[in-house]
């Protein structure tokens, strides 16, 4: 690709934003600036775009969006003939253009297209596609990436994020494009006033919201808890739908974090939006501390994420890791729904090859059958689709994902904060009407079960160097796989891009029935492991540690010796 080339070109013709001709003019000469930029487009896959905010084929902007949008219509077009497509937003910076536009192209094409007249949280879009029967649909969003990066999820007609094959075609077309001569775009007012582009109404939310409430597992038991909760929508699209959710339910006492209520872009209390890290909770945890209330909830900024801190025994507030509440989320669900006799025949649940492993013992208690998918949401929307087919959606019981990920019920394919918040809060309205907090749920599973303690750890290599540098890693852990790991023997080697699993002890080597992806699991004696695995959306390698002990204390220092071994095994000093 001759990036000066095309540094020129859009010179001459990204004349449409103030603030791309005024960047594209500030780097006049700068080649490594212009390499930056240019060196690469932004590959549209499963994931659909994702990158930093700015101009060049290698940047977010109304050129790129446009040029995904048109391939995105040739493929709607040739599959569908014309179709319909939901298209919503979150709050990052020019998410809300980046939605108008992609309307306009779509329109520009003669498909309808179905727009929220405000932010939504993704999982809201989820719905949408599968509430108006469209073909596709599009979340402008960047999940929990710093204030820099934009993003574009693309959705098929099922409501779950795009299938590999379907991502390959659209971007095959994007690849054939021009971005600047082969995009057919409408006038958004006539778009409009035809009824080619129409705003989703309020009736719709509320439709959406019977359904999260519908997920209910045990319904009332908020009313007289006196549950006291902290709310911080981290500046993004949770706050209306979750504070709504939880009057509903019952929740009274809902005190939201003042520098994080209202969406903004710039998302200037945290490195990052990612309530995985307790920087993005801190102004929460401040605030716990003066309303002392039973836990702190957080959603990430398209809300389809929620992590928690809970009031420890001290009176100081625990963080929990996503495994952590999904474990307990899992043991409520399955307990409460058995007792109810709600609980159906060969429940289901469905959790990601990187989430973790007590999930085996609790679907040993309860009889359910789990299945193990690669990270990616959609990869277990895929599983209740296929549930679905065969007329058994009702197995499903409950999906989650390391990362906060999680979803009780099959109205949306995604994860949603919405429904795991208001779960979350029942779970602890329960338990304290049961005279027990979060943290000694946790821990009584923790000392029922063993002490299963996982860490991820994420080490970012940016720009075009870090790309090679990702891959040359990954090329060398393969070449060179290790028989030991921090003195523990590697029992198991799972290769998900080469797709075998190979028991080192008996030596036999079996396929793996699932997709291909780049990670390597290396399960260890004593039901320890490392995972490694390359980001999808972000310049990362992490490393997923899977630590067991004989109590807490022994379980941390089995997981900070993993870690440190691991760095090692990625060449990272």
């Amino acid at each position: 690709m001759d990036f000066m080339k095309l540094y020129n070109e859009w010179l001459e013709s990204a004349t449409e934003d103030a603030d791309l001709i005024a960047e594209l003019e500030s780097i006049k000469g700068n080649e490594e600036e212009i390499h930056e930029r240019f060196y690469k487009a932004l590959t549209f896959g499963t994931a659909g775009l994702r990158g930093v905010i700015g101009a060049g084929t290698n940047r977010m902007n109304i050129y790129v969006v446009r040029q995904a949008t048109q391939g995105l219509a040739n493929y709607i077009i040739q599959k569908y003939g014309k179709g319909s497509v939901a298209i919503s937003h979150d709050s990052r910076i020019k998410a809300d253009l980046f939605m108008l536009e992609a309307a306009r192209v779509l329109a520009g094409n003669g498909i309808k297209v179905y727009i929220t007249s405000e932010l939504q949280p993704t999982p809201v879009l989820s719905y949408l596609v599968r509430y108006f029967k469209c073909q596709a649909g599009i979340m402008v969003t960047a999940s929990h990436n710093p204030a820099k990066y934009n993003g574009y999820k693309a959705y098929g007609e099922d409501g779950c994020q795009m299938t590999d094959v379907a991502a390959g075609i659209v971007y095959d077309e994007i690849c054939k494009l021009d971005m600047f001569k082969d995009v057919k775009i409408a006038d958004l007012d006539e778009a409009v006033k035809s009824g080619l582009i129409e705003y989703v109404s309020d009736d719709v939310y509320d439709s959406y919201l019977e359904k999260v409430m519908e997920q209910q597992v045990n319904p009332g038991v908020c009313e007289g808890a006196g549950l006291k909760v902290v709310y911080t929508p981290l500046n993004g699209t949770g706050n209306k739908l979750v504070r709504k959710v939880l009057k509903k339910i019952g929740v009274e006492e809902i005190t939201v974090v003042p520098e994080q209520e209202l969406p903004d872009g710039n998302f200037t209390t945290c490195p990052y939006p990612n309530p995985e890290i307790k920087e993005a909770l801190q102004k929460g945890i401040e605030l716990c501390e003066k309303v002392q209330p039973d836990l702190l909830l957080a959603t990430d900024p398209d809300a389809d994420r929620v992590g928690i801190a809970v009031k420890d025994y001290d009176g100081s507030y625990r963080l929990i890791s996503g495994n952590e509440d999904g474990i307990m989320l899992t043991d409520y669900i399955l307990s409460s729904r058995k007792a109810n006799g709600t609980l159906p025949e060969k429940p289901v649940l469905v959790k990601t090859i990187v989430t973790t492993k007590l999930i085996n013992k609790l679907c040993e208690k309860y009889g359910c059958e789990l299945k193990n998918v690669l990270t990616g949401f959609k990869y277990i929307g895929e599983v209740i689709l296929n549930l679905e087919k065969k007329g058994e959606e009702d197995r499903y019981v409950f999906g989650f994902e390391e990362s906060y990920g999680y979803l009780a019920g099959t109205y949306v394919r995604d994860k949603d904060a919405v429904v795991a918040s208001m779960l979350v809060c029942e779970m602890a309205a329960f338990y304290k009407k049961h005279g027990k907090s979060l943290a000694q749920v946790i821990d009584s599973l923790y000392e029922e079960y063993g002490y299963y303690l996982n860490h991820t750890s994420a080490f970012e290599f940016d720009g075009a160097a870090g790309m090679e540098k990702m891959n040359n890693i990954m090329a060398e852990i393969r070449e060179n796989i290790p028989t030991e790991i921090d003195g523990k023997k590697v029992v198991k080697v799972s290769d998900y891009l080469l797709k075998y699993e190979l028991d080192t002890v008996t030596g036999e080597k079996t396929a793996i029935d699932l997709p291909t992806s780049n990670v390597i699991s290396f399960g260890l004696e004593g039901d320890n492991g490392v995972i490694i695995r390359p980001s999808g959306t972000e310049p990362k390698i992490k490393a997923y540690i899977t630590a067991v002990g004989k109590d807490f204390n022994d379980a941390e220092s089995i997981k900070d010796s993993l870690v440190d071994a691991s760095k090692k095994l990625l060449g990272i000093e």
